[in-house]
C-alpha cells in the first residue's frame, strides 16, 4: 500500500484548540505550535478541548502546560465543558 502526502491541517487561530480532530500521540506538539502561533497574535488565553473519556489526552495536556515556559497558569474549564476542556493563560512578552 502506497503512503499518500496528506495536508496539514489549518486552524484557526482564535485561542481555542480542540484536539478531537488530531491523533493523541500528536497532541503534545500540536499544544506546542498552538501556543506558539497564540503569543504570535498576542492572544494570551486559550481553551484546549481534549474531551473527558478516561483522562488521558488532558494529563497529556496537563504536564505539557506544566512545563511550558510561556504558561503562567492554567485549570479546567468551570463552565458546561468542565474537565473536558482546560483554560490556559499565557505570559505576556
Amino acid at each position: 500500500m502506497e503512503e499518500k502526502d496528506i495536508d496539514p491541517i489549518q486552524l484557526p487561530i482564535n485561542g481555542i484548540l480542540d484536539l478531537h480532530m488530531f491523533a493523541p500521540k500528536d497532541a503534545a506538539s500540536v499544544v506546542k505550535e498552538y501556543i506558539r502561533a497564540c503569543l504570535e497574535k498576542k492572544i494570551y488565553e486559550i481553551r484546549i478541548i481534549h474531551g473527558k473519556g478516561k483522562g488521558v489526552l488532558r494529563e497529556t495536556v496537563h504536564a505539557l502546560l506544566e512545563r511550558h515556559p510561556d504558561v503562567m497558569n492554567f485549570r479546567l474549564d468551570s463552565g458546561p465543558s468542565s474537565w473536558g476542556a482546560t483554560l490556559v493563560f499565557l505570559r505576556t512578552k
